[in-house]
């Protein structure tokens, strides 16, 4: 199948000319590699922006309180430790 693609964005543009010139392909192959690439994107977003913001302060005081025990230094567990 061939397809003519006219009035690209620039930076999609930019991408297919980078691309290109960075793998020494043709421009025809680094435009087929783009679209291949953007059908393998994962369905599920896995970089937890979703939960970013989402704690009231009351709530991300209420967790800091919680860790606040293992947050504490025993300066006994950075004492040399003698072989015997």
């Amino acid at each position: 199948m061939t397809i003519s693609l006219r009035n690209l964005p620039p930076e999609v543009e930019k991408a297919i000319l980078e691309t290109s010139q960075r793998e020494g392909i043709s421009r025809n192959k680094a435009t087929l590699r783009l679209l291949q690439a953007s059908l393998h994107k994962p369905a599920i977003n896995h970089d937890f922006d979703e939960f970013i913001g989402t704690w009231s302060d009351a709530e991300a005081d209420e967790f800091d309180a919680a860790l606040a025990e293992m947050r504490k230094v025993d300066p006994a567990d950075w004492e040399p430790f003698e072989w015997t």
